[in-house]
């Protein structure tokens, strides 16, 4: 006959209560390392080593803050530390912000170090604090040892799914709704108010898998081997599987001399390695327009390329406009590889290729040093949240000479939410801005990219809609009152709100 289980000590915290505090700790873990990717963008990129960083930072702050809430829990009240712990953590967020946006300033665009450094700014502290809140509130609710591992692993996959609960609620929702900073901000007053609220209900109280078969674990090894092997015969989409794309590059079975660069199985760009004046693509195609009457025919100019993919633009205007000085600034060092062997893409007195994320790359450019800027840098299918921003057209205004022209390509789907924000944008930084696309996007009828073009000085807006008039495919050029109909009172995107992936949203 077994005995009845022991009474709750009179210590231990309410279930409800107890997962709740789990649950939300958790979570807020999650919130700030999704929305510190934000914070640090501006500063040191949006790259791998940039992402991978937040999440090795996170990672390590919930590993210490646990071992740390653990040993606390050992050798003194944890009904004393839970609040402090959520307070705390409600002020190492608050002053997050600050932080991050000075340091930002001076580790701008810095080495390895710099960006670690600028990440554990971001999340460290608070996630730690955070973190040691489930071994405290574990401590507390162990109250009969027989069911030590029901409590334990209750505890714990709350605390889980705290965490993905507020993973899913910040990529969908949070970043869609609000700024960067009312989201920390806010999650800032929520820790603190539940700290204060914690503390004085405590102070009311008067508390501060076995192993299979033998045949089938060979049969299971055999079919590991057998994958491996399937493995490494089986085709390759990947010219070089690059940090950022699994890239290649086709001929172009019309066309001996066409190349046409894959990244992730999406068409990027198409070079005639014959021709370098040939222009495959639509958009090019304006680009090219808008190129040729940027400046008298054959002079020169200094382009500063923002992207570079198969350095289509560059090659023409090398080809249009002999002794320009094409600067190309391109994230993905293994692309640039893949076009110097597949695309006879070399660095010279008209070429100079930069690794590195644009937005850092141009804060390091002189002012009024470029007559041309072409923005075509894309994830995947989607313009970078942190080079579509007020701030990022700001700094392009300002690298360009009087009178330069800022040319930016970027491809959206009905509604069209996002090209009408991002004309918004550029319009914030520049007095004349043009937009070229064909009437049936414009009309939201079907997705296409679309070129803003944008200068301090009134726009060849007749020689340019000439030029898109000539071109095979059906184009129009929207400006003044047509181009602000169009726009409407769409959103202005900045460092601090920038809902890209979200405006792309076509449902």
């Amino acid at each position: 006959m077994g005995s009845a289980p022991a009474a709750p000590a009179a210590h231990a915290l309410p279930n409800g209560l107890a997962a709740f505090l789990v649950f939300f700790s958790s979570g807020a873990v999650l919130v700030l390392e999704t929305v510190s990717l934000r914070l640090v963008g501006p500063y040191v990129g949006v790259t791998l080593q940039v992402t991978s960083s937040v999440i090795g930072i996170a990672l390590a702050a919930i590993a210490y803050g646990a071992w740390t809430g653990g040993w606390l829990a050992d050798r003194r009240d944890p009904r004393g530390l839970i609040a402090p712990a959520l307070v705390l953590a409600g002020i190492a967020a608050a002053v997050t912000l600050p932080v991050v946006r000075y340091a930002g300033e001076s580790l701008r665009g810095g080495a390895a170090s710099a960006v670690l450094l600028l990440t554990a700014l971001a999340v460290f502290v608070p996630a730690a604090l955070l973190s040691a809140v489930t071994p405290l509130v574990v401590k507390l609710q162990l109250a009969d040892l027989r069911r030590t591992g029901q409590v334990v692993g209750r505890l714990s996959g709350i605390g889980t799914l705290g965490g993905i609960t507020a993973t899913l609620l910040t990529g969908f929702v949070l970043v869609a709704a609000l700024p960067s900073t009312a989201i920390v901000l806010t999650l800032a007053v929520l820790l603190g108010a539940t700290g204060l609220g914690l503390g004085w209900y405590l102070h009311r109280r008067g508390r501060a898998a076995l192993p299979g078969p033998t045949r089938a674990r060979g049969a299971l090894a055999v079919l590991g081997i057998v994958g491996a092997g399937l493995t490494t015969v089986a085709p390759n989409p990947c010219d070089v599987e690059t940090a950022y794309h699994c890239a290649s590059v086709r001929t172009d079975p019309d066309r001996p001399s066409g190349r046409t660069l894959l990244l992730n199985s999406a068409e990027h760009s198409y070079v005639d390695l014959a021709d370098p004046t040939h222009l495959e693509y639509a958009y090019t195609r304006w680009i090219g327009a808008a190129a040729d009457v940027a400046a008298p025919a054959r002079q020169r100019l200094d382009a500063l390329h923002l992207g570079g993919g198969g350095l289509t633009v560059p090659r023409y205007l090398t080809a249009t406009r002999p002794g320009t000085d094409n600067l190309v600034f391109e994230i993905d060092g293994g692309l640039v590889g893949l076009n110097r062997r597949e695309l006879g893409a070399t660095d010279g007195p008209d070429l100079r290729t930069r690794v590195g994320d644009a937005r850092v790359l141009v804060g390091r450019e002189a002012t009024d040093s470029r007559d041309l800027v072409v923005g075509d840098a894309f994830g995947h299918l989607v313009v970078p949240w942190h080079l579509a921003t007020r701030e990022m057209a700001a700094e392009v205004a300002r690298v360009l000479r009087p009178g330069g022209i800022y040319v930016q390509n970027v491809i959206d789907y009905p509604p069209g939410r996002f090209v009408r924000s991002e004309v918004a944008t550029v319009a914030a930084a520049f007095r004349h801005v043009a937009l070229v696309a064909p009437p049936d996007a414009v009309a939201g009828l079907v997705g296409s990219n679309f070129l803003i073009v944008a200068s301090d000085a009134p726009l060849p807006l007749g020689p340019l809609g000439q030029r898109i008039a000539a071109l095979p495919e059906a184009a129009s050029v929207l400006s003044g009152a047509t181009l602000g109909s169009f726009v409407g009172d769409a959103l202005v995107l900045t460092d601090d709100y920038a809902p890209v992936d979200q405006l792309l949203a076509t449902a």
